[in-house]
């Protein structure tokens, strides 16, 4: 199956990085939502001081959030940071982006997965990373290993991550209204953003339809019309 790649724009101390969306820019073999007017509608975007729809999965409000690590700096593994998986929710127009890096020479070769992120992004980061770089990004919170969570049967389509089994439901999806190859959308089997993590994913003009998996760990969708289950 042929990889289809958005390419995003990651702007680091005013040095430009191009960010593949959910690809490595490094050759590391690493592998491992919305509004709230809807009950049945994931939410990507926390809203300051409101609870959180509980088909989002997210039970508590941004004041009773538990930040891990700030969304501005560079933070050595092990020293600043646990290895783990974190999520960042409540980003807006790609402002977001972050870098797991092997080292800290800031050279291209140093890049272990990166991305621009608008709405939610996971990123699990590994005991072998060195470096987590974070710019323009809402505060990261821990996650579970265990998805748990009462899972959405619609999404918001520049929602970013959605984890499944928690944010949402496997199931049939579709969006339309689609134009220009805009709509991207992505299953993934863990949140490394490495190459090997890429179940399926594809660029959409018009309608797309996608069957996730009950044993697909997430769903990215960027660009794209809202997602509703349809079976």
């Amino acid at each position: 199956m042929g990889i289809k790649v958005k390419v995003g724009l990651g702007a680091v101390v005013g040095i430009v990085v191009i960010g593949v969306v959910s690809a490595n820019a490094g050759n590391s073999d690493d592998s491992g939502s919305g509004d709230k007017g809807k009950d049945t509608s994931a939410s990507a975007e926390r809203e300051s001081g409101k609870k959180a729809d509980a088909k989002t999965g997210d039970k508590v409000n941004k004041a009773e959030k538990k930040v891990a690590f700030k969304g501005d700096g560079d933070f050595q593994v092990g020293t600043d940071i646990k290895p783990g998986t974190y999520r960042t929710t409540g980003n807006t127009d790609d402002m977001c982006y972050w870098e797991r890096a092997k080292d800290a020479s800031g050279e291209m070769d140093s890049l272990l997965a990166n991305d621009n992120v608008s709405g939610t992004s996971y990123v699990t980061i590994k005991a072998g990373d060195k470096l987590f770089k974070t710019s323009g990004c809402k505060d990261w919170e821990a996650v579970d290993a265990k998805a748990s969570g009462s899972p959405a049967s619609q999404m918001k389509g520049n929602g970013g991550m959605y984890r499944v089994g928690a944010d949402i439901a496997p199931g049939t999806y579709k969006s339309t209204g689609n134009t220009d190859d805009s709509c991207y959308w992505e299953r993934a089997k863990d949140a490394t953003h490495s190459m090997n993590s890429i179940l399926a994913n594809n660029n959409v003009t018009g309608t797309a339809v996608v069957t996730i998996s009950a044993g697909d760990g997430y769903f990215k969708t960027t660009g794209c019309g809202d997602w509703k289950k349809t079976g």
